[in-house]
């Protein structure tokens, strides 16, 4: 049951994407066969082999950070919240994907988790607004100890990382940081050592890979920085011996690290990511002078690649997450900008396996009879899905743009998309290689960016909204030989709202349309003779609206939280019900039965109403960030919802609500 009394919760099936800012955030789990990762709220576990999916939802906010115990028995996931307020941390039963405990010290966010060696400690690392060490007894579900993770006179702390032979060792670093610590659990005290960096050295240190359970004469740590290189540090001594490489250092910092193996004499193998979105193998051979005793290192690259220029998606973004599978034969690494790779170590080969919108999705639809396909746009992108199995089939690309709203002809065949820049392009396939490209262009159909759209049932007429508040029809004259030559004719400028129409649709029948405009105004035109049928006012700005049952009604939302039942022949309001405690609502959507609909927005919750009663039956929860979008798949089997997150979320429709 949800926080409403009576009322149930929607099931979600399938999250279709991956933060990819969570550094650190993609993990493979020690069974080898799941990868662990979250987006916005939610951790996934998904399935190698079959794709399928766990879902662990009990956070509040987006997390931050991931970690999981050697043996694989715990996983936990720490958050971020407001200012002011203190994050959680969760502990996660693997084997029943039930949290253990929720605890909350840090305040704002959690920055880093780790376990130690033999999995009876939990250690937390907090943000900037918190700038804490603390350790978890996950026996007694409680703290243990803690202490500032820095001297009052250096930068942020903002990696955390244990051995993986010694319980009581741990490592943070961060602006001008870097401390070895050492757990006393009998007397609850944990004590720091600083890393002596000689020279005047100073390094803002991004992530932290220790190797002490390679070499028991030589127990390395290697820490990479935003400068570029590598620090190796001797847990020994705790001095800082080595900086590699020498002149060629990695371009944008070293972002990630990952040790694949040991080699006598006191070689590692090593995978490094970088900044500027490079993969590399390489090796580290640590020499000592058997006079002076002084240690130093050669740094020497086998292999290195960029998997972003071996795909389509041909976009520089740094590396966040290198993930090894068993020894490291294969790997998996994340990206910044969302997507996630699978790597072979050998051939060093890549292979996109993931993707994910990175910015906030501003539409989602799906085409005219199909349940498996939807099509959303975002910043610069139109992206074509298989919902099912969160496979993105197509992109097309424009830069230095953004894509308001989409909509598709009933033949699937083309897609018609409102951009910011006042065009509307008009997205094909490609016959050969069902590329997505763009057919033809309707230039300057809005002087402030076009940001609705709509097309009638025979493809001919497009409605479109702007940004200055004008409504016009377009005539869609498509050239069957040469679709380039293809153009859209105005037949009417319809101006009579004064803020930008933020939502159009057009009646079942194509004789009328509905837009709905910030200025407070509700519009609905006749298509025939262009000219206004009727008008309804409110004291709010209005985000969306549907025609409801049979295109008798139409249904309005906006900031005042309610949803507004109307009259298609006089205007007159028949109901008006409370649709969010908090927030705006964003996006209605109707059953295909019009006996269901949906709502979303800044409360972050999809509601599922029975039309002619009027109340809720169902709340989904799992977003993290406003909702966007939210439409009912055209069989009644699931619902989709995109946020500003660019998350995309698949509910199951209630069964019971779903009529044949």
């Amino acid at each position: 049951m949800s926080e409403d009394t009576g009322v149930d919760s929607l099931k979600l099936e399938r999250i279709n994407g991956f933060d990819g800012h969570v550094r650190g955030g993609l993990l493979v789990h020690p069974d080898n066969s799941n990868l662990v990762y979250s987006l916005g709220c939610n951790i996934i576990i998904e399935n190698l082999s079959n794709n399928t999916q766990s879902i662990l939802s009990e956070h509040s906010n987006s997390v931050t950070c991931l970690a999981i115990d050697l043996s694989g028995k715990y996983i936990a996931s720490g958050q971020r919240t407001y200012m002011g307020f203190k994050a959680d941390i969760i502990l996660w039963d693997y084997e029943t994907k039930k949290p253990i405990f929720k605890r909350d010290l840090h305040k704002v966010k959690v920055e880093a988790l780790a376990f130690t060696a033999d999995s009876n400690f939990l250690i937390s690392l907090g943000g900037r607004d918190d700038g804490a060490v603390v350790i978890w007894h996950l026996g007694k579900q409680e703290a243990l100890c803690g202490s500032p993770a820095q001297v009052e006179s250096a930068g942020i702390t903002k990696c955390l990382t244990s051995s993986k032979c010694n319980r009581n060792m741990f490592v943070t670093g961060g602006t001008n940081t870097l401390r070895v610590w050492q757990l006393d659990a009998p007397n609850r005290k944990i004590w720091p050592t600083d890393v002596k960096m000689g020279g005047g050295i100073k390094r803002e240190v991004i992530c932290i890979k220790m190797a002490d359970e390679k070499s028991e004469k030589f127990p390395f740590m290697f820490c990479g920085t935003s400068t570029g290189d590598i620090l190796g540090v001797n847990l020994n001594s705790y001095q800082m011996q080595f900086v590699v490489p020498g002149k060629e250092q990695f371009s944008l910092g070293v972002t990630a690290l990952a040790t694949v193996g040991f080699r006598e004499p006191n070689t590692y193998d090593f995978l490094v990511g970088s900044g500027d979105g490079l993969v590399g193998r390489y090796e580290i051979k640590i020499k000592v002078d058997k006079v002076s005793h002084k240690v130093s290192a050669t740094f020497k690259h086998h292999a290195k690649v960029q998997p972003w220029m071996d795909t389509k998606i041909k976009r520089r973004s740094a590396i966040t997450s290198i993930a090894k599978r068993g020894a490291g034969h294969m790997f998996f690494v994340g990206t910044e900008n969302c997507q996630m790779y699978r790597f072979n170590y050998t051939e060093l080969t890549a292979k996109l396996i993931k993707t994910c919108h990175s910015c906030e999705v501003y539409d989602i639809i799906f085409p005219y009879g199909m349940s498996e396909l939807v099509v959303s746009c975002q910043y610069e992108e139109i992206r074509v899905w298989n919902i099912v199995t969160g496979e993105e089939l197509r992109r097309f690309v424009c830069h230095n743009m953004t894509c308001n709203a989409i909509c598709i002809t009933r033949d699937g065949k083309r897609i018609f998309s409102a951009w910011d820049d006042g065009k509307i392009r008009v997205i094909g396939f490609s016959q050969k290689n069902l590329e997505m490209h763009e057919n033809y262009c309707i230039a300057d159909t809005h002087n402030k960016g076009v940001t609705a759209i709509a097309i009638t049932t025979d493809g001919r007429k497009l409605v479109t909204g702007g940004g200055e508040g004008q409504v016009r029809v377009w005539e869609i004259i498509e050239d069957p030989i040469q679709i380039s030559r293809s153009r859209g004719e105005l037949l009417a400028n319809m101006k009579e709202h004064k803020g930008k129409v933020t939502s159009i649709q057009i009646h079942p029948m194509d004789h009328e349309c509905v837009s709905a405009s910030s200025d407070g105004s509700t519009i609905i035109w006749c298509l025939r003779n262009y000219t206004r049928k009727q008008i309804v006012l409110a004291n709010t700005l209005f985000k969306c609206v549907t025609y409801g049952a049979k295109g008798v009604h139409i249904l309005t939302s906006g900031t005042d939280h309610k949803i507004g039942y109307w009259e298609v022949t006089d205007g007159s309001v028949l109901r008006e019900l409370e649709g969010s405690k908090a927030g705006a609502i964003n996006t209605t959507d109707i059953a295909s039965d019009g006996k269901v609909f949906i709502t979303g927005g800044e409360e972050k919750l999809i509601k599922v109403w029975k039309y002619n009663e009027g109340t809720v039956t169902h709340v989904g929860i799992g977003h993290s960030d406003e909702i966007t979008k939210a439409h009912i798949c055209p069989n009644r089997r699931i619902i989709v919802s995109a946020s500003k997150d660019g998350a995309i979320l698949v509910w199951k429709f209630p069964a019971e609500l779903s009529s044949d």
